[in-house]
């Protein structure tokens, strides 16, 4: 078993009366996280969301009923939570009225859950998001050596656990993934009418990863009108599909104050998403591989506590760019993302003279490891 950066985050958790909430795709390893967790501790009910039985037992859940049913229990596991009505109230109150009852929650939507449990659980929840296996993860299992040699095959087929202990078969289990959770799923999500809509604006997304995206270009391009296409978009980010960057802009009227780039949070779901598995030698998108590889990697950094701030891309009407712009505690740290190490890049003068304080590197696949906290 490859351990997670949440192991040890949420095993400290345990002991106190708070629920923990662990957001995230599906198959990323939320389930097998909680019951490697819980495998030892006594007294451990674990009920899913997606099982009707569940859904009858909490229907019109009253404080006697659960005091009832939690009787003797230590912890209580609600799996795919998202799925199950008012879900929010009913950790309240066992959180308030059944507090020898430890609570821990799954949900692979943050649309759902987190609308459900937000205003309930103030001050009674750690929430925390977890992601397909992160570079760092990978490199404690393997070895930094393996990983990194590993690379190629990791900007083609992503890192889903399952992707990643049956590399064999990887791309059958791609298909299977992003048809399970990108198609289904989402279409339960948001009761969408038109998921044929829906598959055209994901393949549009994946067609145009790393470059600005436009809700009017991706309106004439899908077909869908450009409120739903915005409509959409947030569906996708908050069943962790893709993630939106804005652009960075704080000085100068030369800059892109309203521009947007989208990325996925896995490269092998979004080579699913248009069926390309070439290898990297074969492909003319690799230079956006790279860059949606590293901004994923840097948003698990981000939800793992490894790093803090903002993540922005830069750009100013002349097209002068930087692939990153990051700030934490003041500083502006600006980045640039080559696949070919010897391809020459450097700080633009408009960005330098704007931000002269401002940090740059250019990050190769030969020093990419220390860009992603791994010495």
């Amino acid at each position: 078993m490859i351990e997670r950066e949440l192991n040890h985050v949420v095993a400290r958790r345990l002991e106190d009366r708070k629920a923990v909430i662990i957001l995230g795709p599906r198959q990323v390893g939320k389930t097998t996280l909680l019951r490697d967790l819980v495998r030892d501790e006594p007294e451990v009910k674990w009920l899913t969301g997606d099982d009707p039985d569940t859904l009858a037992l909490f229907d019109g859940i009253t404080t006697t009923r659960l005091g009832a049913f939690l009787r003797g229990c230590r912890i209580l596991v609600l799996d795919e939570a998202q799925r199950i009505p008012n879900v929010g109230m009913v950790i309240k109150l066992i959180t308030d009225h059944v507090p020898e009852t430890k609570v821990l929650a799954t949900g692979s939507s943050s649309l759902e859950l987190a609308h459900h449990t937000r205003e309930a659980l103030t001050g009674r929840k750690w929430e925390y998001l977890m992601l397909p296996l992160s570079f760092a993860e990978l490199s404690r299992h393997h070895g930094r050596w393996e990983e990194s040699r590993l690379l190629e095959h990791r900007l083609v087929y992503g890192s889903y656990p399952e992707v990643v202990v049956n590399s064999g078969d990887a791309e059958e289990v791609l298909l299977q993934l992003a048809d399970s959770y990108l198609y289904k799923d989402i279409l339960w999500l948001d009761s969408i009418k038109r998921p044929d809509a829906l598959v055209r604006l994901v393949q549009a997304v994946a067609f145009q990863l790393g470059s600005e995206v436009s809700l009017n270009e991706l309106s004439r391009t899908t077909g869908i009108d450009v409120k739903t296409v915005d409509k959409y978009l947030s569906i996708l980010e908050q069943a962790f599909v893709l993630f939106r960057v804005g652009s960075f802009s704080r000085n100068l009227r030369s800059e892109l104050g309203q521009a947007r780039k989208i990325f996925f949070y896995d490269n092998g779901i979004r080579n699913a998403v248009i069926r390309q598995f070439q290898p990297i030698g074969n492909r003319a998108d690799v230079g956006a591989l790279w860059e949606n590889y590293l901004m994923a990697e840097r948003q698990k950094m981000k939800a793992y506590g490894q790093m803090r701030g903002n993540l922005w891309f830069w750009r100013t009407h002349r097209q002068a760019e930087i692939d990153l712009v990051e700030e934490s505690d003041g500083q502006l740290r600006a980045f640039e993302f080559k696949w070919n190490p010897l391809q020459k890049a450097k700080l633009p003068k408009a960005f330098a003279d704007a931000y002269p304080d401002a940090q740059f590197q250019v990050v190769h696949p030969k020093n990419f490891a220390e860009f992603l906290g791994v010495e």
